[in-house]
């Protein structure tokens, strides 16, 4: 008989609503049965795409015997961390803090009052390599409990006093200069890795807002080296088995320093965020290889993660169906010789075992290699290769597909807005453009309240119960912002100053302009949840920083900008000595000292010749967080389009920066040298 998440919109949560475990789903509700039958809640949190949670879950919440003991002495609490990040947030750090890690699944033991007292991730069924067994935990939990209850929700109180004292000690709310920039590039230098591109050893993630953050302050300072880690790492991520050679797109991360092993799963955020890196890397070199990579992924997430209303899935599992009915991470992507000679006949596959760097021994598990590109492809034959790619692509097609979690989350909707609306018009593609305004069409249709409130999360065309965190109306607003730049349609402006007129009233601390990952009137937790360091995308903190950036630049609005700056002040802080876990607001502090500039570009109509032309060359420009609006003279659409005449009768562009702006200029080159950094 299926459990309470049956009538769950996620699709982690209904991945466990036949579980024989009676599941409770986050609710005050779960908490009050607690405290009415005296027993501790265990809260389990995982995502859909996450291969140890369903490893867990097999072993352990699918077992009859450990579901019995479960529902007679707890009452179990799943939730989904995509949902509810801030729930995530608060216990994660509470993880970290007692157990030096932290990760998924993770396994909390709280009491009544939610306050947490025994921690782990994975607890394996059987004990095994000095980790009890699932059961052993459980059990001792319960005897403890019973037997030492004071000391229980003694530990508990103090848990939850150290993490309140973990408030962030905040530096003076000054954006970074100069030197911190400086401090915090010479910083990234040192953890680079110079034979293989990337940040630190295994597991190595792509560091996609700390590449921004290089492209920037190179177009800012000219500085070679920056430009020079950037393109590199690029260059080796999607030669590398993280990037899928036949379908484009990247996985998750590489479990080793090579990028040659990935860990499968692939998620929207990932891909929007390297998607918008590749195509500004190529703006700014013309690498033709950041071309295919931003259009190929660009592809991918439009043929694989769109829904049917029009929005993006978050995200493809890392195990499917190996064809003998086991589920195994990577199944779907990896080769052997030999299935390359069953598609392909001997010389082909020999020719594509070259290319792609398969070997008799292989690279990942049981003789299976994972596609990459070792070698420069202009060593093979380019229409044998294209008919190797194309035949290998529909023999795939055929192997049984990875799961995809079809919930919409607004913020990496608003991510991958933003890389497929620029990423459309660099490359002269309106598909892109027209999937980015559909998607932003979903998500002020079901996403967005009568008072432009925020839901985190749909899925079918259906709003989730969860309100928008800090990153919703953060990349939301980055995602309408980047829209309206590209599409010439003040109302995307409009929209991402209701989203962060929100950010200003209900996520910022008036007194020290800090940021809270929860609104003021949001579900009080243990503590509110603040972090300002990017994880696996941009914090909600930096993120906002730079959209309130963008829109002061568009509106002139003083505070917007006060906010921006303000926010800024943890990057002085914590730039110079984790930069590379503030990637992002050291993107938006090189604006900041950039100006960022201001783009009016008027002609007689948006698709006059003229017009076209200087509106495409500002959108190329590289000075750092430069905001473009387009229109015709006298224009209500945009704030940067009032008394800006045309020019002798010609389409013009006009720049300005802090306050000044130069002459008007009617020649796309005049205005390219002008936005070149």
């Amino acid at each position: 008989m299926p459990n309470r998440l049956a009538h769950e919109t996620s699709p982690y949560l209904l991945q466990h609503a036949d579980n024989p475990v009676d599941w409770w789903p986050w609710s005050e509700e779960a908490f009050e049965e607690a405290r009415k039958r005296n027993v501790p809640v265990l809260l389990s949190v995982g995502y859909s795409s996450c291969h140890w949670c369903h490893v867990m879950a097999h072993e352990s919440f699918e077992d009859q015997e450990t579901a019995e003991y479960l529902n007679a002495h707890y009452v179990s609490v799943k939730v989904d961390r995509e949902e509810r990040p801030d729930v995530d947030a608060v216990y994660m750090e509470a993880v970290q803090a007692a157990t030096g890690q932290g990760g998924w699944p993770m396994t909390v033991f709280l009491t009544p009052d939610a306050e947490p007292f025994y921690f782990g991730t994975y607890f394996p069924p059987a004990p095994r390599q000095g980790m009890p067994s699932f059961r052993q935990v459980l059990q001792g939990v319960h005897q403890a409990w019973d037997e030492r209850r004071d000391e229980v929700t003694e530990v508990a109180g103090k848990i939850v006093r150290d993490l309140a004292g973990r408030e962030i000690s905040y530096g003076d709310a000054q954006t970074p200069g100069e030197e911190e920039l400086a401090q915090a590039l010479l910083g990234l230098t040192r953890e680079y890795d110079p034979q293989r591109g990337g940040f630190g050893g295994a597991p190595k993630f792509p560091p996609s807002m700390v590449l921004e953050f290089l492209l920037r302050h190179h177009a800012r300072t000219g500085a070679e080296g920056a430009l020079q880690m950037a393109s590199d790492t690029c260059e080796r991520m999607a030669r590398g088995g993280m990037y899928d050679q036949l379908g484009g797109g990247f996985a998750r991360y590489s479990v080793d320093r090579d990028w040659v092993v990935p860990h499968f799963e692939k998620m929207l955020y990932d891909n929007a965020l390297l998607c918008r890196v590749y195509a500004h890397l190529w703006r700014s070199t013309g690498s033709e290889l950041a071309r295919r990579v931003a259009l190929e992924t660009a592809d991918f997430m439009v043929r694989e993660l769109r829904t049917n209303e029009g929005g993006f899935a978050s995200a493809l599992d890392a195990d499917s169906d190996d064809g003998t009915g086991r589920h195994v991470e990577g199944a779907y992507y990896v080769w052997t010789p030999e299935q390359l000679r069953e598609v392909l006949g001997d010389e082909d596959a020999e020719l594509a075992a070259r290319h792609f760097g398969v070997t008799e021994e292989g690279t990942f598990e049981e003789g299976a290699s994972v596609l990459q590109l070792p070698s420069q492809d202009g060593l093979f034959d380019a229409g044998k290769v294209a008919s190797i790619h194309e035949r290998l692509l529909a023999a795939r097609a055929e192997r049984p597909a990875p799961g995809r979690d079809d919930k919409v989350v607004a913020a990496w909707n608003g991510l991958a807005i933003a890389a497929l609306a620029e990423t459309g018009a660099y490359f002269d593609r309106p598909d892109l453009v027209e999937a980015a305004v559909a998607a932003a069409d979903l998500l002020v249709r079901l996403h967005l309240d009568e008072q432009a409130r925020l839901t985190r999360t749909s899925k079918d065309g259906h709003a989730g119960a969860n309100p928008g965190v800090l990153e919703d109306y953060a990349d939301v607003a980055e995602g309408f912002l980047a829209l309206a730049s590209v599409t010439g349609e003040g109302v995307w402006l409009e929209f991402a100053g209701f989203l962060l007129d929100h950010v200003l009233a209900r996520f910022t601390d008036p007194e020290s302009g800090a940021l809270y990952d929860t609104a003021a009137d949001a579900e009080q937790l243990i503590r509110r949840p603040q972090d300002p360091t990017d994880n696996a995308a941009p914090s909600g903190w930096t993120a906002a920083a730079n959209a309130l950036l963008s829109y002061a630049a568009h509106t002139g609005s003083e505070p917007h900008r006060t906010a921006a700056e303000r926010a800024l002040g943890v990057v002085k802080a914590l730039g110079p000595r984790v930069p590379r876990f503030i990637g992002w607001g050291l993107a938006a502090a090189e604006a900041v000292l950039d100006g960022p500039r201001e783009v009016a570009v008027v002609g007689p109509a948006l698709d006059d010749e003229g017009t076209r032309a200087l509106h495409r060359t500002a959108l190329l420009g590289t000075a750092p967080g430069a905001v473009v609006a387009v229109g015709v003279p006298e224009s209500e659409e945009f704030p940067l389009l009032a008394d800006r005449p045309l020019v002798g009768g010609e389409p013009a562009a006009y720049v300005c920066r802090n306050f000044t702006c130069d002459a008007p200029t009617t020649e796309p080159d005049r205005l390219s040298t002008v936005l070149s950094g």
